[in-house]
């Protein structure tokens, strides 16, 4: 089996050591080392080849002292890939970028809050629209998460840890109420910044994509999946 690093090359020996081979282009296998090489492998590369993440702080991830035996364990046929998504997004009209982890809107000075609102698709859609309005609040911000990104951030925020296949988590950052609900909804999902008292700032993943107008709609979307394997 041919092995591909991005990231860190230092851990080519270890994959020899389990039997695989280590080659600079292609490859069966990538191993990502860092969650900006997984990113970088998974969005701006848009591999088809199935990417083993190592060393990125999180539950899925695969720690440096385990690549071996989950090399050992890829060459044996006993470990198979899950299929993750990605997500696409929209301001308005403008595809504005792809995120691995998460979206989110935050104001973009510290100590300001601002209201944003959150709306999903569904059946009983309002006459506003296809969208349903799901609530309104007043926050440092908002953040989608894929089910990547659901153990990081958003997790902290309060959100729900989530599955594959069980949708995105929606999460208020620092509330100004006490009691704010969290989500775990299907895409296509609207955010929207409902006051003009603070700039707001759109992230997707680490990098800041653009600033986000009043009332302007924020749209995220299923995009593609990425094959990951992790024991």
């Amino acid at each position: 089996m041919n092995v591909r690093v991005v990231g860190d090359a230092s851990v080519e020996a270890t994959i020899r050591t389990a039997g695989g081979t280590t080659t600079d282009e292609g490859g069966d296998v990538v191993v990502a080392v860092g969650e900006e090489a997984l990113r970088t492998a998974a969005i701006d590369e848009s591999t088809d080849t199935p990417l083993i993440p190592v060393a990125c702080d999180a539950p899925w991830s695969v720690s440096r002292n385990d690549l071996q035996s989950v090399i050992e364990a890829v060459l044996a046929d006993e470990l198979a890939s899950v299929e993750h998504p990605v997500l696409s997004v929209r301001v308005g009209d403008e595809h504005v970028g792809r995120a691995l982890f998460d979206v989110m809107l935050v104001t973009s000075e510290p100590a300001r809050i601002s209201a944003y609102s959150v709306a999903d698709t569904r059946a009983t859609a309002t006459s506003s629209g296809d969208w349903h309005d799901l609530d309104t609040f007043r926050a440092d911000g908002v953040v989608v998460a894929t089910p990547l990104g659901s153990t990081g951030y958003a997790r902290a925020a309060g959100g729900t840890v989530v599955g594959p296949d069980a949708g995105l988590a929606v999460v208020p950052v620092s509330p100004y109420a006490t009691q704010t609900d969290s989500w775990v909804l299907q895409p296509p999902l609207r955010l929207r910044v409902e006051r003009e008292e603070a700039p707001v700032s759109l992230v997707l993943d680490t990098g800041v994509a653009t600033e986000v107008e009043p009332y302007e709609p924020v749209v995220v979307e299923f995009d593609q999946t990425v094959s990951l394997i992790f024991d």
